[in-house]
């Protein structure tokens, strides 16, 4: 069965997944196959690709984070929900922001938040990170930033780090090659306030490899960051 498998795949990750929440991990699997028929929100449609490809490898930020002592976190570019919900669902104890730009995203980011009841502590935001980091209710608000394969780190790192709290972390979760990325955001990142980077390697079952790239907050984020919508991506701080 996929949620045992999940369960003690989750353990090697020290993470205990309850029985709620692997309830509510396999209805948001449904949910996901049902919506996706219309709404094309992921390639990946195979029952036991989605727990590993999805719901364990959206886990694997806990490597870089000690979810136990996080109290507010955001996934920026959270598309259908991935790190974001499924931290929310296995870690009740978060207040979880999802912000994703595409309308057709965030609806059913906020169908899945409903039907599971999660409302009281999950938002869903329709929104740009440019334009949410220059809001004062959530810019440096957050203990943790995630963001699953969203951009270069360079570019990543304006949209995030304008979010995290001074003393919190912005973690990205990428693919197995990233000292390229490194390198070039290392201007970036102490622009706006990033301190000390650390990188993890991590493999899936399947083999898959990938790496989660951590940078501490040190210093607040210069008010002119992030810059307006689209110039992040256009221009890069190299």
């Amino acid at each position: 069965m996929l949620s045992e498998w999940l369960r003690q795949q989750a353990e090697e990750l020290e993470i205990v997944l309850e029985p709620t929440a692997l309830v509510q991990l396999n209805r948001y699997r449904s949910l996901l196959q049902e919506w996706n028929q219309s709404l094309n929100l992921t390639s990946i449609t195979d029952v036991a690709e989605i727990y590993e490809l999805h719901f364990l490898d959206s886990l694997s930020a806990c490597s870089a984070v000690d979810m136990s002592e996080v109290c507010s976190l955001i996934d920026v570019g959270s598309g259908a929900g991935f790190p974001g919900l499924v931290l929310a669902i296995v870690f009740p104890s978060i207040k979880v922001t999802l912000l994703e730009s595409i309308k057709k995203k965030a609806r059913f980011l906020q169908a899945v938040v409903d039907d599971l009841a999660l409302s009281e502590r999950v938002q869903v935001v329709c929104e740009r990170a440019e334009v949410l980091g220059q809001q004062h209710i959530y810019r440096e608000q957050y203990d943790v930033v995630v963001a699953r394969a969203v951009a270069r780190l360079a570019v990543l790192a304006e949209y995030c780090l304008p979010l995290v709290r001074l003393g919190g972390c912005f973690v990205a979760q990428k693919g197995p090659q990233v000292e390229e990325e490194v390198g070039e955001a290392a201007h970036c990142i102490a622009v706006l306030g990033g301190g000390e980077v650390r990188t993890w390697s991590w493999s899936l079952p399947s083999g898959a490899s990938r790496t989660l790239v951590r940078v501490n907050k040190q210093k607040r984020t210069p008010m002119v960051y992030p810059r307006r919508a689209g110039v992040p991506a256009k221009r890069p701080l190299l």
